[in-house]
């Protein structure tokens, strides 16, 4: 499979007193057939609008649930709701570069049959075996899941 993003971005160029130039972060990306996002910086950005960071949380999230789904349909499990609260660790180094040293998860699901509640809660290793930005990701995506 090929994914396809178009980034576009149009200087918005600032000149700050000291002779250095500061340019907005904000810009858009286009996928074709979709709504387009509108982008910015964590950092020195426009903080209503997504930021990269934003989306690589979002994006782990939700291939973890779609990937448990699948898992609790291939074992008979009916899940009746699903929720999740993650915080991914950002770690900033004095140069600016940084990185995510770490994801959790901390899925919240509600299941029609309580017999299976200990299978519900061991499938989440086997989604995120299965779930292809956890495989990307070169941090531990880590799960503290409950389940009623």
């Amino acid at each position: 499979m090929l994914f396809k993003a178009q980034l576009n971005w149009t200087s918005k160029q600032k000149t700050a007193e000291s002779s250095k130039k500061f340019y907005s972060k904000s810009h858009q990306i286009k996928i074709e057939g979709k709504p387009v996002l509108d982008i910015s910086a964590a950092f020195k950005g426009d903080p209503l609008l997504y930021n990269p960071e934003d989306l690589l949380l979002s994006s782990l999230v939700s291939c973890h649930m779609m990937s448990y789904l699948y898992v609790c349909s291939q074992n008979g499990i009916e899940v009746i709701e699903y929720s999740d609260n993650a915080e991914a660790t950002l770690e900033v180094n004095p140069d600016g570069s940084g990185r995510f040293v770490e994801v959790r998860l901390y899925p919240k699901v509600k299941i029609s049959n309580p017999d299976q509640i200990e299978l519900a809660l061991e499938l989440h290793k086997k989604a995120n075996q299965l779930c292809f930005i956890a495989n990307s990701c070169n941090f531990p995506v880590l799960h503290e899941a409950s389940c009623e």
